[in-house]
């Protein structure tokens, strides 16, 4: 098995885009990501925001979540380049960072959560997968996570 894109040839893992909600979720995802042995990382945190209504958390509390998060990924990706996006929409906003990064492949573990919950959230990572114009690429939950 090969992990060329035999679309353009690009290297599936040569640039990952790896969204990170917080610092033990960044920890996790890229510790899930390091046995594929990516090439180049790209952290992204976004920054959600409200559009007309009050931001979920203020912008610096979330930037300082962001600062943290970037920090855990180094842990196992010393050379992780870092993105912070602000955005009312997640999923655009991954997507438009993958774009602007010119990433190969993003790379995400699944929050979880029940159906109840993914019903209400619109469930994220069908939108993701859906509307993604690069591959999208779920990474296994430890078993301790679910």
């Amino acid at each position: 098995m090969t992990s060329i894109d035999e679309t353009d040839g690009q290297d599936l893992l040569g640039h990952v885009l790896l969204p990170v909600a917080h610092e033990e979720d960044a920890l996790e995802t890229a510790m899930a990501l390091e046995p594929y042995g990516p090439e180049r990382v790209t952290a992204l945190h976004v920054v959600e925001k409200g559009g007309g209504v009050p931001d979920k958390t203020p912008v610096e509390q979330s930037e300082e979540l962001a600062t943290e998060s970037y920090a855990a990924v180094r842990r196992v990706f010393p050379d992780a380049d870092e993105h912070t996006a602000y955005a009312r929409d997640v999923v655009g906003a991954i997507l438009d960072a993958a774009e602007e990064v010119d990433a190969s492949a993003i790379a995400y573990r699944s929050r979880g959560g029940n159906r109840l919950m993914q019903f209400l959230s619109g469930d994220l990572s069908a939108k993701l997968v859906t509307n993604a114009t690069v591959p999208v690429v779920a990474l296994p939950r430890a078993e301790a996570d679910e």
